[in-house]
């Protein structure tokens, strides 16, 4: 068996150095995987926090594999996902594409053995440096977490943490030093989290949002915004998630203060202001949040940075498309003044929002035809009944319907508050978006906007805490 083993490395050998002939603008990746099973395996490449089929090949029932491509694979991080659900891993640069790649099972990070490319041995290297370490910070981890600040065997754990850190960051200092235009230094660098500092007030306790606010400002200092092949790793688009949705409180005012600096930062580097712009805007899409009121960061992000000047990556036309779609939510906004709508009833007969005079007005629109509509009705008549003496009116509008419908619909719900429908849609466009049925709105005394995309069973909290306010 050894003796097989040996011929076969020995003609992988001879095949590579066949391949160090390819010209540098090509891609030859040669792969001995001992213990692989034949099948084909996919070459998953990254852009930002996308994945997309890049190539494919033919792993043989010995484990062996030849990627060829006269045109170069695009700099980046790339995943071949091998039969029996393994996979292995290159980082790659323009010129760093011709390799060699040696392991078996039941490892192949820990047996890997690379030849050719530089990028993608460091990636291994320094991956199992990492891997020796994990199991002890866990240890030391778990004492922490244990034994309170200050008794002695978290001040011995925490030491013996800082000495493994402090070797992990001497290792990777090393590397940047011998390696400092590696593409592998990049990426190994703009990987990396600040330096926790921590802080405290003038008492004495701890500054828990001076901490969030520092080690947050810090976030993007490791990143080089001219080197466009880190958008092609996980590290950019991991870095923002975590900068936006993890160190920033998930309220509309926070992020869009936080979104809008970062987003004017590389407005100067086209492809991060791109990348940074679309992926804001897409994660508070009305339909793909559910922070309340998450659409008012993407009706910022659209009207300030969506503009002809500066979007080059669309027409105009579909970029005032855009803009008239986010004019059309900004009058709802929470915190605007609610709009005011007139229609008329069952009867013909017209009613405003702005005629109510109770302290808490609730704009129920729905339709007919949608399931979730019919499910809530009986329970937005109910909680109407309960609360009409207590402070509380509602508005319906029916919406994506005829007239017939509207009031079979009504009649069969048993709805005795006001309720409306204008067949044109006139009375309430770009006043009260709705693009999923049934939505809630809900006004307080000053007619301000303070709760939307609620459920029906979220109404009562929101009508207990203003009415506590006006007592």
């Amino acid at each position: 068996m050894k003796l097989k083993a040996t011929i076969l490395i020995a003609l992988f050998s001879i095949s590579f150095l066949h391949a160090q002939t390819e010209p540098k603008d090509s891609t030859y990746i040669e792969g001995f995987l001992e213990g692989q099973k034949s099948g084909i395996a996919r070459l998953v490449g990254v852009y930002g926090d996308q994945n997309y089929l890049a190539d494919s090949v033919m792993v043989d029932e010995k484990g062996h594999f030849i990627l060829k491509r006269k045109s170069p694979l695009k700099a980046g991080f790339y995943t071949l996902l091998l039969p029996a659900l393994k996979n292995i891993s290159f980082l790659i640069d323009t010129d760093d594409q011709i390799m060699q790649l040696n392991a078996r099972l039941p490892d192949y990070t820990a047996t890997m053995e690379v030849e050719g490319s530089l990028n993608t041995q460091m990636l291994y290297e320094t991956n199992r440096f990492q891997v020796q370490q994990e199991p002890e910070l866990n240890k030391l981890a778990e004492t922490m977490r244990k034994f309170p600040p200050g008794s002695p065997e978290h001040t011995e754990a925490k030491a013996q943490q800082t000495k493994l850190i402090d070797e992990r960051t001497a290792y990777l200092d090393g590397i940047y030093k011998r390696y400092p235009d590696l593409f592998f230094t990049k990426f190994k660098y703009a990987g990396q989290n600040p330096e926790f500092v921590e802080m405290r007030k003038p008492n004495g306790d701890i500054d828990t949002v001076g901490q969030l606010v520092a080690y947050r400002e810090k976030m993007w200092d490791n990143v080089d915004f001219n080197d466009e092949r880190l958008l092609y790793t996980p590290v950019i688009s991991n870095k923002l998630k975590r900068y936006i949705k993890d160190l920033t409180p998930q309220r509309p005012d926070s992020i869009i203060k936080v979104s809008d600096a970062l987003i004017r930062k590389v407005i100067p580097y086209p492809e991060y202001f791109k990348f940074f712009a679309n992926w804001i805007a897409l994660q508070y899409e009305n339909t793909k949040t559910t922070v309340m009121d998450g659409e008012a960061v993407f009706v910022h992000v659209v009207q300030n940075f969506f503009t002809d000047e500066l979007a080059f990556w669309d027409k105009p036309e579909n970029l005032a498309a855009l803009r008239k779609h986010v004019w059309e939510m900004e009058a709802s906004l929470l915190g605007k003044k609610g709009p005011d709508v007139t229609a008329s009833d069952m009867n013909g007969q017209p009613h405003s929002i702005y005629e109510k005079t109770a302290p808490i007005i609730v704009i129920f629109m729905y339709s007919p035809d949608c399931e979730h509509c019919q499910k809530e009705a009986a329970e937005i008549e109910a909680i109407y009944r309960k609360w009409k003496d207590k402070g509380v009116d509602f508005y319906g509008i029916a919406v994506n319907t005829n007239t017939e419908d509207w009031k079979q619909f009504s009649k069969e719900k048993g709805f005795t508050f006001t309720n409306v429908y204008d067949p044109s849609n006139r009375a309430i466009y770009a006043k009260y978006f709705v693009d999923i049925t049934p939505e809630l709105y809900v006004l307080n005394k000053d007619r301000i906007l303070i709760a939307k995309n609620l459920h029906a069973n979220q109404l009562e909290e929101v009508f207990e805490r203003e009415l506590k306010k006006l007592k």
